[in-house]
C-alpha cells in the first residue's frame, strides 16, 4: 500500500512507510464475548486500518474484565510484539467499563494526545464525548489506544488518528527520521 493518495472521509497521504505494521484489535464486551452481540466496532476498526500499511494479526472479543483485558494486552505487546493494539469498548462510566484501568495497569508511558484528539473531535458532534475515559500509551514498542464501543464513534476517532499513526509507530519502532525540521541556512 505504499504510495500516495487520498480517501473520501479523511485524507491520509501516504508518503513513504518503512514497514508494515502489525495490529491487534481487542473488543471488550460482556455480550459480545458470549455471542449475544455482533462485533461491529472491531469490523469498523479493521476496515479503516486497511487504509494504512497495517496487517491485523489478532482480533479478539473478551468480557469486560480488567484481568482478562490486561492479560491480552500484555501477551500481544510482550509475546506477539504487535506494533499497535486498538481496544474498543469499556471506556464509559458504567461499573463494568474497565478497559482504561486495565490499559493503565500495563502501560510504560502515557501518550495522552491520542485520547485528547479523539475526545476533542467527538465533542464537536456530541457532548457525551466528555464521558469517555479512553487512554493511550506505550508498552515497550507497542502503542495501545482505547476507543469507544460504538461503531460510529470508532469511525470518528479513526478519522482523527489515522493521519498521525504511521509516523508515530515508526518513531516508536525506531525507524523514523527526526520530526524536527531545521531552517535552511
Amino acid at each position: 500500500m505504499p504510495g500516495s493518495g487520498s480517501h473520501s472521509t479523511s485524507s491520509v497521504h501516504v508518503l513513504q512507510y518503512l514497514a508494515m505494521f502489525t495490529v491487534g484489535i481487542l473488543v471488550s464486551s460482556d455480550k459480545g464475548s458470549r455471542g449475544e452481540r455482533l462485533d461491529e466496532s472491531g469490523q469498523v476498526i479493521r476496515k479503516n486500518l486497511a487504509r494504512l500499511p497495517a496487517e491485523v494479526v489478532r482480533h479478539e472479543v473478551v468480557p469486560d474484565d480488567e484481568d482478562a483485558i490486561a492479560a491480552v494486552l500484555i501477551d500481544w505487546a510482550d509475546n506477539q510484539r504487535l506494533d499497535l493494539i486498538i481496544t474498543s469498548g469499556g471506556t464509559g462510566l458504567s461499573p463494568r467499563d474497565v478497559t482504561p484501568e486495565a490499559t493503565l495497569r500495563v502501560l510504560d508511558r502515557l501518550a495522552p494526545g491520542f485520547a485528547e484528539a479523539m475526545r476533542r473531535e467527538s465533542f464537536k458532534k456530541t457532548p457525551h464525548a466528555m464521558l469517555s475515559r479512553a487512554v493511550a500509551g506505550t508498552r515497550g514498542r507497542t502503542l495501545i489506544i482505547n476507543m469507544p464501543g460504538s461503531p460510529a464513534a470508532c469511525q470518528e476517532c479513526l478519522d482523527v488518528l489515522l493521519p498521525a499513526l504511521p509516523h508515530g509507530l515508526e518513531i516508536l519502532k525506531g525507524e523514523a527520521s527526526d520530526c524536527a525540521r531545521t531552517p535552511d541556512k
